[in-house]
């Protein structure tokens, strides 16, 4: 395929993406995690509300889980009343999600440990190499690498030179 070519068709699908792709499935490699591995969380400060059980870390948060690393200003951990095991995470504060891979960035979001699922909402920016695709919310279920991007997404496809 021609420069030319392959740059009209790369602009042709730029152009057309945000005008149809207002919810766009994707498969990420990289973005996985074992729900069921150790979650270490370290944060400047921690503060524990006994009758809630809810701890929140404050302060230069980051989390790892196996290959999952993530950043943020703060963490909510929400326990199960039944088990004393960690439910969810609530992340705000700008939110960055690092695998050996790819990378997320988003304002904030949560984590459902029992699911595997994680949402990230607010100016979302995914990038896997050169690629980049972006959108207001993405849903990623950490156990098979499977996500969905919702409103208004947008892409750029970075394309090897021949």
């Amino acid at each position: 395929m021609s420069l030319s070519r392959a740059l009209a068709f790369v602009v042709f699908s730029l152009l057309a993406l945000p005008a149809v792709a207002q919810g766009t499935a994707i498969t990420l490699g990289g973005l996985n995690a074992d729900p069921s591995a150790p979650l270490e969380i370290t944060a400047d400060s921690l503060s524990v509300d006994q009758d809630t059980g809810v701890a929140v870390f404050t302060g230069n948060v980051v989390i790892g889980q196996g290959d999952l690393r993530l950043s943020a200003g703060e963490v909510r951990v929400v326990y199960d009343d039944t088990t004393g095991e960690i439910d969810s995470l609530d992340i705000t504060g700008g939110v960055t999600f690092v695998t050996a891979t790819e990378a997320a960035e988003s304002q904030s979001a949560s984590y459902n440990l029992e699911t595997g699922q994680m949402t990230l909402s607010g100016d979302v920016l995914v990038t896997q190499g050169a690629s980049a695709i972006a959108a207001d919310r993405m849903t990623v279920n950490l156990e098979t690498g499977t996500a969905r991007m919702d409103g208004r997404v947008r892409t750029v496809f970075q394309q090897a030179d021949n």
